[in-house]
């Protein structure tokens, strides 16, 4: 005999009061929501293009090929299109796959030619529709839980999805990935993966049909898609109360589909991860003793993650001071004596202890922090070096678990309904307001650089592109204006030589280096800059050209 069917939370005796009742509306509040992501954004539109856009876009030999190139960014590393030459496009640890959002690139060049409005356009477009999918999962996910959670308010349901919406929806450290343009595969990669996780839900061949596909498609925008395979069956264990068996079926898909995706990746890239780099640029473990570059210690090396891993939790909680670089060494070398570190460790031990005491009780703040922890382990340093000590773009997927947390953990600490929103409305204010002011530091190189040089004044990486920026201002500006060129030229020398006082085996800066001290017509300090970049890397084509005139 078939067993009775469960009441579902709509036969509660709790009703939304009326107050509240447009909080079950969904089709508008996804509207809603959709046009907050897009507006924060509005003021990027006019933007041009910026930082790495010229690797996978106004660079790249595929992507300016329009629809002929799709080939070729489906048969090589991401960055071989920028470098053209084997070996280069693998600067760091075992390459990088990700030929989707250079595809769509290529297809809207094709379209549109280079126009970095249209494609400002499309990233706030995607953004929107990424909140919007967060959003529909998350309230899935709770009116499945209230099926059994007999403990939890109608009011809750429905207002924690879409507190934590707007939490995700304007949140600043989201201003790397939707207002630079290269920042679509961040969005692309958390919008399949939510895709996939809201299609699971509903159950249904079809659906787990174009579920594998969403997946497949955020493998293919960012290999960090791949977190969501343990995101994923943590939500059916939360929410649905399906035993260990019938959840391992049910994503059985999409290990099949990361199965599939790994073998392309690596008859592509190869299997081998390589050796970490040994350059400082690509490798921000390293230190120079006795005029050598050596790793850091065990002890350096795990308080300068940790203190990074606090970091990332500081800029969710109060986004301050943010920048695009956190190359070395704006975040230097770090030790156990360092308070920071020693912070950063209590916090992510009580968190990873939160979420493991709350998995067994199936606590809803636990899974938001599994969530976050989870994502966030990829990109940390710890499994494998990621080529940087971290970035903001990083938080992009792990701020989901952080808004979950914080909307769930508001309506545990304030009882009044009103109350809970009018304290999460006023932080969503903040929020979206330090979004809106940071939004125009992305619109050119020049403004980027000039704002962020505040914030990341120890960074080689920061100093060396200031001076190869104000050089590009420089040549721009009429011989006439002399008084101004040469205040511009001295600017750019004080930032290389920084540079190379950072990083003394900084190859590029030596030529950027050469480069300013010819324009000011100091020709042999300017000789002696290219031979130090040539003693550095005999190969180095540019410095041997330009060393030659």
């Amino acid at each position: 005999m078939a067993s009775p069917k469960k009441k579902t939370s709509s036969k509660k005796k709790k009703k939304l009061s009326t107050k509240w009742q447009w909080l079950s509306r969904k089709r508008p509040i996804a509207i809603g929501l959709f046009v907050l992501s897009v507006l924060l954004y509005a003021n990027t539109f006019q933007h041009d293009f910026a930082q790495d856009d010229a690797i996978v876009i106004t660079q790249n030999m595929f992507t300016t090929e329009g629809v002929s190139g799709l080939g070729g960014l489906f048969k090589y590393d991401t960055f071989y299109g920028f470098f053209q030459e084997e070996g280069k496009d693998k600067l760091v640890a075992g390459g990088r796959y990700r030929p989707l959002t250079p595809a769509m690139f290529a297809i809207e060049y094709e379209l549109f030619g280079e126009n970095p409005a249209v494609m400002h356009v499309l990233n706030a477009l995607w953004y929107g529709l990424t909140t919007v999918m967060l959003y529909l999962v998350l309230l899935q996910l709770f009116l499945k839980r209230s099926v059994w959670d007999k403990n939890m308010s109608l009011w809750a349901i429905y207002w924690i999805p879409l507190a934590a919406a707007v939490l995700f929806a304007v949140h600043p450290v989201h201003t790397e990935a939707v207002a630079n343009i290269k920042g679509r595969d961040e969005i692309i990669t958390l919008l399949g993966s939510l895709t996939a996780l809201w299609l699971l839900l509903r159950g249904g061949l079809w659906p787990t049909i174009l579920a594998a596909l969403s997946f497949f498609a955020a493998l293919l925008a960012k290999e960090n898609a791949i977190t969501f395979l343990g995101v994923a069956p943590l939500a059916f264990y939360f929410f649905t109360q399906k035993d260990a068996g019938a959840i391992l079926r049910r994503f059985t898909v999409l290990f099949g589909v990361a199965g599939l995706f790994l073998i392309l990746r690596g008859g592509i890239l190869g299997w081998s991860l390589g050796e970490p780099s040994r350059e400082l640029m690509n490798n921000p473990f390293l230190k120079i003793e006795q005029g050598l570059w050596v790793d850091f210690s065990p002890a350096e090396k795990s308080a300068t993650i940790t203190y990074t891993l606090g970091k990332y939790a500081q800029l969710l909680v109060a986004p301050y001071k943010l920048t695009h670089d956190y190359y070395p060494r704006h975040v230097d070398i770090m030790n156990w004596k360092s308070w920071q570190a020693l912070l950063g460790l209590l916090v992510y031990l009580g968190l990873l202890a939160y979420g493991i005491w709350g998995l067994i009780r199936r606590n809803i703040g636990s899974f938001a922090v599994l969530i976050y922890l989870g994502t966030l382990s990829i990109v940390s340093n710890i499994i494998f070096a990621v080529g940087t000590n971290m970035s903001e773009r990083f938080l992009f997927m792990p701020s989901i678990g952080y808004a979950l947390l914080v909307a769930w953990g508001i309506t545990k600490l304030v009882k009044k309904q009103q109350l809970a929103t009018v304290i999460v409305g006023v932080y969503c204010l903040i929020l979206a307001g330090l979004t809106m002011l940071r939004n125009p530091a992305w619109e050119n190189n020049y403004q980027l650089f000039t704002t962020d040089i505040q914030t990341s004044a120890n960074s080689a990486k920061l100093r060396n592109a200031m001076a190869g920026e104000l050089s590009v201002q420089w040549d721009a500006l009429p011989e006439t204006q002399k008084d101004q060129r040469m205040d511009m030229l001295n600017e750019a020398l004080g930032h290389i030589n920084e540079a190379v006082r950072i990083h003394p085996t900084y190859k590029q800066a030596y030529y950027i280096q050469g480069n300013i001290l010819n324009y000011l017509k100091r020709y042999d300090e300017s000789a002696a800059a290219y031979q130090r970049a040539l003693q550095i890397d005999g190969g180095y084509t540019q410095a041997f050209d330009n060393l030659m005139i």
